[in-house]
């Protein structure tokens, strides 16, 4: 069985699968993005496509 994710883009850049928020935080660190946690919520940093925030269950 898959565990639930989504693929993250960074900059046009394909970053990798996160199965949670706590990956995405890695793959903005990893961008030399400051203060990765606060980004999560704001749009003019991160778009959530393909489902609803936070969510990473199958569509």
């Amino acid at each position: 069985m898959l565990r639930d994710q989504r693929w993250v883009t960074i900059r046009g850049q394909i970053a990798g699968l996160a199965h949670d928020d706590r990956d995405v935080v890695e793959f903005l660190r990893r961008a030399d993005l400051p203060d990765a946690e606060q980004l999560l919520d704001d749009a003019s940093w991160v778009q959530w496509c393909g489902g609803r925030a936070h969510r990473y269950e199958a569509a």
